[in-house]
């Protein structure tokens, strides 16, 4: 049993908005083993950012972390990728469930890169 509310639709929390302390905020509660590496993901797409005097990183670090955010908070989905990417670690690329595999994990970020986007409310499933 979860010791973390589930809201409607078996999300452990709302979507967060898309600001560095919200994304940040909703990682540590449903991945808080990945806030090293969105800290260090920022640093440098921050430094990507000043140098090429454009915000377009910083749009593309936000996005990609509101999709794992998106996943994460939403444990049937979050199951479903991780056995997925399991899977595509684990058998051979020659194996035809090793592609279901790769299409599961591209169909799983995509829909959850459309849901934060704002072009859908479904994450594929």
């Amino acid at each position: 049993m979860s010791s973390q509310p589930v809201h409607g639709g078996g999300e452990l929390i709302p979507r967060p908005e898309k600001t560095f302390p919200a994304l940040r905020t909703a990682l540590a509660q449903v991945a808080p083993s990945r806030l090293p590496e969105m800290t260090t993901e920022r640093d440098t797409v921050f430094t990507m950012a000043t140098q090429s005097n454009s915000f377009g990183p910083i749009a593309m670090f936000q996005l990609k972390w509101a999709a794992v955010i998106e996943i994460e908070r939403r444990p049937d989905l979050a199951r479903r990728l991780h056995a997925a990417e399991r899977a595509a670690q684990e058998l051979d690329n020659s194996d035809p469930a090793w592609q279901a595999a790769m299409d599961e994990i591209r169909a799983i970020m995509n829909a959850a890169r459309a849901a934060v986007a704002g072009d859908t409310g479904d994450t594929g499933e």
